[in-house]
């Protein structure tokens, strides 16, 4: 009998969707694994918080972004609102433009909380009128957020003038370089961020209207959900992380400039895409979207650590996209067969 049960587990078994499932965390041991083989320094504390510590902006970003691929949907314009909102924040802790390179002056500014909350605010904001846009005037999300690249890009440079605004408190600095226990203040709110958006996703009635509007946004509709609210409302959480990295940002850099963000979308969208979440919607999860985070930055640092040519870091960064959608799209169709 055991055996005859062992033989049905055997059968059942399928190895193509266990490593759809788990190709991310797989690809990434073992590129640990190379890498801590021909670059000895690579497994260092030092240098693993380093690639924590760099790869948290993105990841919070990627979070927010996993939300709007599960729906089927895109947002480029994620790099630019985080420079518009980051130059909100400086401003705010600086107590406006007049003492933008003013540094340990304590009797100006409003604080980090109220700089915080700025940056958050110009996030939320920027997002919801994307999602409105998308939702009421039924234009597509990749023009939408095509032109809040622009758009966001623009109001940054006329905000600052072109300039930087620089020179922070060390209690807004503290958000960006700090340390609790020896690990990045930023790691730690990335962490954070990840386990209550998993939680939201998995566990909530919201989470599972999410995936279900991105498997068939028709099927959702008829079943009572408001498409156009879950919709709109994954880019006002994609706006939501993108004030909250701007914020971290400006604090480990200790400066805001209306070009910081770019390039951004793509190492976002990719760092979503490899961790398994589908960019044809309903399928993912927060655990993957770390995964391919951390995977792009352990990639990265490796590549640099070797002194490999940067250009030729973008081009295996835009291979690897490519790799993973088609990947995606196959395991897609089979599973339709199936």
């Amino acid at each position: 009998m055991t055996d005859a049960k062992a033989a049905e587990g055997r059968q059942n078994f399928d190895a193509f969707t266990f490593l759809a499932r788990f190709a991310p965390l797989i690809f990434l041991l073992l590129l640990m694994l190379v890498f801590a083989i021909l670059e000895p320094r690579f497994l260092s504390s030092v240098n693993l918080f380093n690639v924590m510590r760099q790869v948290s902006i993105i990841g919070l970003l990627a979070i927010g972004m996993t939300f709007v691929i599960l729906t089927a949907g895109i947002d480029l314009s994620v790099g630019s609102l985080l420079a518009f909102a980051g130059l909100v924040a400086a401003a705010v802790a600086k107590g406006g433009m007049q003492d933008r390179f003013t540094v340990g002056d304590d009797t100006i500014g409003y604080g980090w909380q109220l700089a915080a909350l700025a940056a958050i605010a110009v996030g939320l904001l920027g997002g919801l009128a994307q999602g409105i846009a998308i939702t009421k005037l039924k234009v597509p999300a990749f023009v939408v957020t095509l032109g809040g690249m622009s758009v966001f890009r623009g109001a940054a440079l006329l905000f600052a003038a072109g300039g930087p605004i620089s020179g922070f408190q060390p209690d807004f600095t503290w958000w960006g370089q700090g340390k609790i226990l020896s690990v990045p203040v930023p790691v730690i709110i990335f962490l954070i961020a990840a386990v209550i958006a998993h939680i939201v996703l998995r566990y909530t009635r919201y989470g599972r209207r999410v995936y279900a509007v991105g498997g068939n946004p028709e099927a959702a509709r008829l079943a009572g959900v408001n498409v156009s609210f879950v919709i709109a409302s994954v880019y006002v959480i994609m706006g939501f992380f993108a004030g909250l990295g701007a914020f971290v940002l400006s604090a480990r850099l200790n400066s805001a400039e209306a070009v910081a963000g770019t390039g951004y979308e793509l190492t976002v969208i990719a760092s979503v895409v490899i961790g398994g979440t589908s960019l044809f919607g309903g399928a993912g999860s927060i655990f993957g979207t770390v995964i391919g985070t951390v995977l792009i930055g352990v990639l990265l640092n490796g590549l640099v650590l070797m002194n490999v040519n940067s250009y030729i870091q973008q081009i295996i960064i835009g291979v690897i996209i490519v790799l993973a959608v088609a990947f995606d799209t196959f395991a897609k169709s089979r599973r339709k067969r199936a």
